[in-house]
């Protein structure tokens, strides 16, 4: 099936309140959504992942104006070809950040129109099932003007106990002794039986992260998040021993090169690709592959729009336990909780959750179909 066109639909709305992280304010919450469509008239939908700053006309550029042109005509099959390609085609001034960002959410929509084609989930394409459902954590606990903390978190953190989330993930990176008080507050709030993670956006120095680990060793996290700078690997490797916690990091970390790297070195407990931003599932299933040859286990960042959470479940169902067993180490799904105006009005509410889990989609593609009259409602380039 031969590609006709590639389109970008730049998706943004204004959060009627803003919230902030250790790097700064989020005033609004945006994406790009790539569409392959084919000579048939049938579409792949794909994600490039935007984070909370992230201005999505770098990735929607360069789609538009690198990739694109060279996949007209292409085969929607080739999806590996057409990866190795346009990764080297942008290779002198790309390799890592928006140039893989934007290569991601290319591939997502290329996979995502060879399900349709088959009529098969893409998870069954990529070898199928280790799962049907994936536990979910959920993320939030963004700070906002006016609210008192911890008070405020705690109310939120029980909030996500009575919807049935048995783990979540906070935000912080605001102080170390004020991240240690929060922490350990919520802690007693919420009790030793919820699975409970921290993620700190990279806002610590080693010194400063070696005195949090050591201090709140007590509070039992599941794991610390990008306690550091995605640059300084040799300073993952000196904190790594400090904890029985897990260390996790690889948002910011882009396709198997540069995750080959951090494997080598042992930097890591916990390896956290986006597939919206580290390569798609072309890309990404080689990194989950690394990731099981150093026996290291991988859970994937996913923080955007309904399309990438769907895709994110495709790509999970698919990895197998590390190591294998008989009792093994859950899957885990980021399924974010913050404030996002179309996140699932765009896939028409299809996400199930229940009792703690997220349901894998089945239908074919990605498992959801992209409703066209909230993409039209929210894009903003024409």
């Amino acid at each position: 099936m031969k590609i006709k066109e590639v389109k970008t639909h730049i998706v943004k709305a204004p959060l009627e309140e803003p919230f902030s992280f250790s790097q700064g304010w989020v005033y609004d919450r945006c994406s790009v959504i790539v569409e392959v469509v084919c000579r048939d008239g049938e579409s792949g939908f794909g994600e490039c992942l935007c984070h909370g700053m992230q201005p999505p006309q770098i990735a929607a550029a360069f789609i538009t104006h690198c990739f694109a042109p060279h996949m007209i005509g292409r085969d929607i099959f080739d999806a590996e070809v057409l990866w190795e390609e346009l990764y080297n085609l942008s290779r002198p001034f790309g390799q890592q950040g928006a140039a893989v960002n934007a290569l991601s959410g290319v591939d997502i929509a290329l996979w995502d129109a060879i399900g349709k084609h088959l009529g098969k989930p893409i998870s069954k394409l990529l070898g199928g099932n280790f799962r049907d459902s994936v536990k979910a954590y959920a993320t939030g606990f963004y700070r906002k003007k006016g609210r008192r903390y911890p008070e405020d978190a705690i109310e939120e953190a029980l909030g996500y106990m009575k919807k049935g989330f048995r783990g979540m993930k906070l935000k912080t990176g605001f102080g170390v002794d004020a991240d240690i008080a929060y922490i350990r507050a919520v802690r007693k709030a919420v009790g030793y039986e919820v699975m409970l993670m921290a993620d700190f956006n990279s806002a610590y120095s080693q010194a400063e992260a070696r005195r949090l680990l050591l201090s709140l060793e007590p509070e039992k996290l599941e794991f610390y998040e990008e306690l550091l700078a995605p640059e300084d690997i040799a300073g993952y490797v000196s904190i790594r021993d400090l904890t029985p916690s897990y260390i996790a990091a690889g948002e910011e970390i882009f396709g198997k090169i540069a995750f080959k790297e951090w494997l080598a070195k042992g930097a890591l407990d916990i390896y956290q690709p986006d597939l919206c931003s580290s390569g798609g599932f072309t890309e990404c299933k080689k990194i989950a592959a690394l990731c099981q040859a150093y026996n290291t286990m991988l859970i994937p960042h996913v923080w955007g729009s309904g399309i990438g959470l769907a895709a994110s479940l495709q790509f999970i169902a698919t990895l197998p336990a590390t190591p294998l067993r008989s009792a093994p180490q859950e899957m885990l799904l980021e399924y974010d909780q913050s404030s996002h105006p179309f996140r699932l009005d765009l896939i028409r509410d299809k996400i199930v959750f229940r009792d703690g889990y997220v349901q894998v989609p089945d239908a074919p593609g990605i498992g959801v179909e992209v409703d066209r009259d909230i993409l039209n409602q929210y894009r903003m380039n024409d």
